[in-house]
């Protein structure tokens, strides 16, 4: 389990954040001395003094505080300002505080915590004019703001690397992969397209695609304008985003472009060995691809298009190792056959893959270390059973886990050939910290899609049981998923040159105490049969081993350029910020989506991990939010105390005491309630808690 990253990283965030706050205390600070208001301490963090300084006692350990009463008598807010001047004393405490969570600007007669702490001092919060006021309490705001602005511009200077708008693949069954273009044509959206604009809205990275689509309305379809390579005018795409349970968010179903260079994790290691071999497995890991058959490639979706077009057969693959100047590695690579979609009507998470409505059983592919399964389950454990589901489907094997949040369950799963019963931990979200995958290695099928599920497929007269295994198609043996394909176009390669329906004979063994291998013969129509010798190949290297494909946003060094960028950006970030709120309070975001400090610096250390430029521009989105935030007309942040004061310009007199008071209990009410929202969804995602 991976929780906040690196020492190095976490120090980078909380410092960075503690930059953010402590700009924001600054300019409350700068602009209540250009007001004349006396401020008596200028704090970075909360909790105890750590170190100290006021003039005329110097820096030291602690609070100066007990210096200037131990010389004078009095405490420093009780000395006026012709006695701090006669002691040569100043006005202001710089204090850094023990805990890095916040700071704060103590002006005389203002406590946001006890608005009854008043002053008649001429120089007291309380006797300043109310626009004076306002500008001391909107000032903090305004240096987020510009503090966002000029990290922004600095990012642009030097360039900002992010994920594509281009579609690497759509998930199937999701919205995405059911839309046609308008027009004619009526086509459908394809790998290597790029999307343009969302509702007229350009979409610069692939973030700005996965926003519009967290961020639409149910009922409101988005209009996506995507370019495709070699076709001069763009595609508009209809289509209304649903609801994702294994995100929280409205999804389209688009998923981002991979580049051609390997990850280089090491927990790559041991999948990369199953393909390429264990001696070159490690030399690859980061390593470019640079030709297949020699043709160049840039992209993975090009690579998955040279595979599909060699049809099965082997291709070789050029390697660049990552070392600058290394001898490059050619290797020989099978491809794995596709599988078709098949309806689920009995699941809401879209379709399955298989072959004729037999479903391949589920594979354990990943089981990352120190996840909270890590000691239980292994890569390559292949599931005979969940829960009470025999040789559960996907679907199946996704909703016995998120149907059973908290809870331990019983799982068998086929380890070096032989069955094992183990006990599974489910966390609250309902989730074991696995990534599944389909075994087309076993022969075996999972609960099969027939009749009598509602669908009718080749293979529902057959009643097959769940964890059936098939030993033959025609006169191909089965020992994969493969092998399986393979046999079905074979078999009915004749009646698709004719166009007609065919019989195919299956061989099979029932997962039954002393069954013997059974023959049935199958009817696949002309439409399965061209379904079938539709399917094509993929790559034995999937694209989420690989790094994303990127793109740069980058003034080139133009100044002006990198300014207009920041200035949009930063609105952009206001009107996210915004539309976030909105969308929490009509109920299309979830709760779970907010962070809290502990998943901030969580997120943080990750993109400290991608550079500084990208630091920069994540610190100047926190300081956009920061300052949104600040501002909203909530009692005991800036905008709540921003609207007392338009009260008190507006009828002459502040609200009364009470009042203020109740209404300082109502927003600590609101902003712990926040508080502890946020940590406890930190916790989940970092400890699987629920």
């Amino acid at each position: 389990m991976e929780l906040l990253g690196t020492g190095s990283n976490i120090l980078l965030i909380v410092l960075g954040f503690g930059l953010l706050i402590a700009l924001h205390e600054l300019g409350h600070f700068l602009a209540a001395r250009w007001a004349g208001i006396r401020a008596d301490g200028f704090a970075i963090g909360m909790g105890p003094v750590v170190a100290s300084y006021r003039k005329g006692v110097g820096l030291r350990f602690g609070s100066c505080d007990e210096v200037v009463k131990a010389r004078t008598g009095k405490l420093p807010i009780q000395l006026s300002d012709r006695e701090l001047e006669e002691q040569g004393l100043g006005e202001t405490e710089y204090s850094l505080r023990l805990l890095p969570i916040g700071g704060f600007v103590k002006m005389l007669g203002q406590e946001d915590g006890n608005p009854a702490a008043t002053s008649e001092d001429p120089r007291s919060y309380g006797r300043t004019p109310v626009g004076k006021r306002m500008v001391v309490v909107s000032a903090g705001v305004i240096m987020n703001l510009i503090t966002a602005i000029v990290m922004f511009v600095i990012a642009f200077v030097v360039g900002v690397r992010f994920e594509a708008p281009i579609v690497g693949a759509i998930a199937p069954g999701s919205p995405a992969a059911a839309a046609t273009a308008s027009g004619e044509g009526r086509e459908r959206i394809e790998p290597g397209d790029r999307v343009s604009s969302i509702d007229g809205t350009p979409t610069l990275t692939f973030s700005d695609v996965m926003i519009e689509s967290a961020m639409s309305v149910p009922g409101r379809p988005l209009d996506v304008t995507v370019d495709r390579p070699g076709r001069e005018q763009p595609l508009v795409f209809t289509i209304e985003p649903e609801f994702d349970q294994a995100t929280d968010m409205r999804m389209m179903g688009l998923l981002p472009a991979s580049s051609t260079v390997l990850g280089s994790d090491p927990i790559l290691l041991p999948y990369l060995a199953e393909v390429v071999g264990e001696e070159a497995a490690a030399e690859l890991l980061g390593a470019r691809i640079t030709e297949v058959d020699g043709t160049p490639v840039d992209e993975w979706t090009q690579f998955d298009r040279l595979v599909d077009d060699a049809s099965g057969s082997r291709v070789t693959v050029t390697f660049q190792p990552k070392p600058a100047g290394a001898t490059p590695v050619v290797i020989p690579l099978e491809a794995r056959p596709e599988l078709e979609s098949i309806p689920d009507p009995t699941a809401d998470r879209g379709p399955e893959q298989g072959l004729i409505g037999l479903v391949p059983l589920v594979r354990i592919e990943d089981v990352p270390a120190g996840g909270r399964n890590a000691d239980v389950l292994r890569a390559g454990d292949v599931v005979l059973r969940i829960a009470d589901v025999s040789a559960p489907r996907m679907n199946e094997f996704r909703a016995a886990i998120q149907d059973r949040p908290g809870r331990t369950i019983p799982m068998v799963v086929l380890r070096d050939g032989r069955p094992l019963e183990l006990q599974v931990s489910v966390d609250g979200n309902g989730m074991i910290g696995v990534l599944p995958g389909a075994a087309i290695d076993v022969p075996r099928t999972a609960n099969p899609i027939d009749a009598a599920r509602m669908v009718a497929t080749p293979i529902a007269p057959l009643r097959l049981l769940p964890g059936t295994t098939i030993i033959r198609v025609g006169d191909r043996p089965v020992s994969n998923w493969g092998d399986l394909r393979a046999g079905l176009l074979s078999a009915t390669n004749p009646a698709r040159n004719a166009g007609e329906s065919t019989e195919v004979e299956l061989a099979f063994l029932l997962p039954t105490e002393g069954a013997e291998p059974t023959v049935e013969s199958i009817v696949l129509s002309a439409e399965d049969i061209e379904a079938l010798h539709a399917l094509g190949w993929t790559p034995p290297l999937p694209s989420n081993w690989f790094e994303p494909l990127q793109t740069t946003l980058t003034a080139r060094g133009n100044p002006i350029e990198a300014v207009a960028m920041g200035f949009r950006q930063t609105w952009r970030m206001i009107e996210l910020t915004y539309l976030t709120i909105n969308r929490l309070v009509r109920g299309s975001v979830s709760v779970k989506q907010l962070h809290g400090p502990v998943g901030i610096v969580h997120i943080g250390t990750k993109v400290a991990d991608r550079g500084m430029t990208y630091l920069l521009f994540f610190l100047a989105m926190i300081s956009v939010n920061l300052a949104v935030l600040n501002f909203l007309p909530l009692p005991i942040v800036d905008g709540g105390l921003f609207l007392f004061l338009v009260y008190e310009k507006i009828r002459g007199r502040p609200p009364s005491i009470p009042f203020q008071n109740a209404a300082a209990l109502v927003g600590l009410a609101l902003i712990g309630t926040l508080f502890i929202v946020t940590f406890f969804n930190d916790l989940g995602r970092l400890f699987g808690v629920g």
